[in-house]
């Protein structure tokens, strides 16, 4: 894994930046939050699925609820979420749903990798910056434009975060005939969709961004430091609303083409190397 050089145009006095020592170990650790929630929760200690699953729309969770395949996980200790074991493609996958945004979604990724999780996949809706097809379609992100703060907590200031280029290769060469298609590219992970100004656009734009999500950079930041593999995955469904019936995904709501593309991942990842 790897990030570019650190940007001197960062400002070494933002708060953010301040008291950074990214060899220091955590005092609070997701283990010792585990502990208590399973006291407080009573909650069995066990493991989680092998691969876990973050899925910020919710999709999979509503569909996998709606069908009947989806159970609540016994061993799932966390205050702020609820895990659902999905079965798909003789595969068993933990879930979460519907943890939005940087903070969030590395919140929630600390606490699988430290309940048994081996591999995680994030799968999240994403807006489209450079066309790279008709909406819906799949981008591997093998980087992302660090436009939000978790990822600063994990790795010093640079552009981008990216993710295991080995892994991303083997994921890569193991869905390569996937429908809906699966580009592989960067991201813009913002921490405000609600500013993505033009100026903001254009910006990513000259980047070779292909789509803006919120999640990306702070979970290949994670992945760094904590060596975890991770893998993110951008479902382009949008233009930011500037068109008319915006925001389709296909089939309940792309859920089924998200996990048959989670499943391929996962048997990608299986293989020897």
């Amino acid at each position: 894994m790897g990030i570019e050089g650190e940007d001197p145009r960062l400002p070494r006095d933002a708060p953010l930046l301040r008291a950074k020592d990214y060899t220091a170990a955590s005092v609070f650790q997701p283990e010792n939050l585990l502990r208590e929630a399973r006291r407080q929760l009573n909650v069995r200690v066990g493991s989680v699925p092998q691969i876990c699953i973050l899925d910020p729309d919710g999709d999979i969770v509503r569909a996998g609820v709606a069908s009947g395949l989806a159970r609540r996980n016994a061993f799932w200790a966390c205050y702020h979420t609820e895990m659902y074991d999905i079965a798909h493609g003789g595969e068993t996958f933990g879930v979460v749903g519907c943890a939005v945004g940087a903070p969030f979604a590395v919140l929630v990724a600390e606490q699988m990798f430290a309940s048994g999780c081996r591999l995680l996949i994030s799968i999240t809706s994403s807006g489209q910056i450079m066309p790279a097809g008709p909406p819906p379609y799949f981008v591997l992100i093998d980087r992302a434009l660090r436009d939000e703060g978790t990822s600063l907590h994990y790795l010093p200031a640079a552009p981008f975060a990216a993710a295991d280029v080995r892994l991303i290769a083997k994921i890569a060469a193991g869905i390569g005939d996937h429908r809906p298609p699966v580009r592989q590219g960067a991201t813009w992970t913002t921490d405000a969709p609600f500013r993505e100004t033009e100026a903001a656009i254009a910006a990513a734009r000259g980047h070779g961004v292909l789509a803006v999500e919120m999640e990306a950079a702070a979970l290949y930041a994670f992945a760094q430091a904590r060596e975890r593999p991770v893998v993110c995955f951008a479902h382009v469904t949008n233009q930011m609303a500037r068109v008319d019936g915006d925001f389709e995904k296909g089939e309940a709501n792309g859920a089924h083409d998200a996990l048959d593309l989670i499943v391929a991942t996962a048997r990608a990842w299986r293989k020897a190397p």
